[in-house]
């Protein structure tokens, strides 16, 4: 793995992928509890990836692009099943029963596990001071957030769900992290960002289906007894979502470092909290505000060094 991966783009497309990456993944929380509520969680996960990447490769091959690479494929599948099929997964599935806001919140650390592990960057990252402390901050920014939710955990009736629940939003920005540095450091010029993006989600796709048989969904799901309004919030999640905003991002790892991809954390949690204030019932304790701030805290330091030098 080659760390001098990124190359060269315009400005004005390096802000318009970020301005979309930072807005609509934001609001991407909001709409999965939504479609949520007409679609079980594996069966959303693979319609979801399956029919976006169907219809960007559909739309490469119209192109005339390259689809077909063994080796692009590879690197592909692994990094889309360790993003979404892991990092986003488990995210559909805890928002079966935890609160939009509160679960991007609690996934903000995600900008902490590419600096950990970022291997081909150590040198660089742990030597800066600011860095090492915005690590420090944020670690206790994470501990703050999941002591209060254990610990409104220990009350609840559905107590061994909600602490699973903690486990695998703890595990999801780590597969989403890693995911997006293999991709970062595997990619080639052999394929196009949109054929790449494409084996992505369909390898993550593919990847919830056995969920999908094991958990039983397909047997008690009727497509007839879906909700407009399920219909959609996948239909926004499918297109602006995985096709615009995942692609935006993929784009992203390539032509810039990946700790400053990763500042989508900022404004992310931002987004899905006034959503979820807004056009539900949810509630916003000041323990996970604090925690909240503290986190992107650490994020802004973890990325001065970087701010400095440019």
């Amino acid at each position: 793995m080659s760390p001098n991966v990124n190359k060269k783009a315009a400005p004005l497309m390096v802000i318009l992928a970020f301005a979309i990456v930072y807005v609509v993944w934001g609001s991407t929380y909001f709409f999965i509890q939504k479609a949520l509520a007409g679609f079980p969680p594996f069966i959303l996960g693979a319609f979801r990836f399956l029919a976006a990447g169907f219809l960007l490769i559909t739309w490469c091959a119209i192109k005339g692009e390259k689809i077909f690479d063994k080796k692009s494929i590879r690197h592909a599948a692994i990094g889309g099943i360790l993003m979404l099929g892991v990092g986003n997964g488990l995210v559909i599935w805890v928002e079966q029963f935890t609160p939009s806001g509160l679960v991007a919140i609690l996934v903000s650390s995600a900008a902490m596990w590419f600096v950990i592990l970022d291997k081909p960057k150590w040198k660089e990252n742990l030597k800066s001071t600011s860095t090492v402390a915005g690590l420090i901050i944020g670690f206790i920014g994470v501990i703050l957030l999941f002591a209060e939710q254990m610990m409104q955990t220990m009350n609840s009736t559905e107590k061994g769900t909600q602490i699973l629940g903690i486990i695998l939003l703890l595990l999801a920005p780590i597969g989403w992290a890693a995911g997006s540095l293999y991709s970062k450091y595997n990619s080639d010029n052999k394929v196009s960002v949109s054929v790449s993006t494409s084996w992505q989600m369909l390898a993550a796709g593919l990847a919830f289906i056995p969920g999908m048989l094991i958990t039983a969904e397909i047997k008690d799901f009727n497509w007839q007894n879906v909700s407009t309004d399920a219909w959609l919030s996948i239909g926004y999640l499918i297109i602006f979502g995985s096709i615009l905003a995942f692609s935006a991002y993929v784009w992203l790892l390539t032509v810039r470092p990946a700790t400053q991809v990763s500042t989508y954390a900022y404004v992310n949690p931002v987004v899905a909290v006034l959503l979820s204030i807004l056009f539900t019932s949810e509630s916003v304790t000041l323990i996970q505000i604090i925690g909240l701030l503290v986190i992107l805290g650490s994020v802004l330091l973890i990325n001065l060094a970087k701010y400095r030098k440019n």
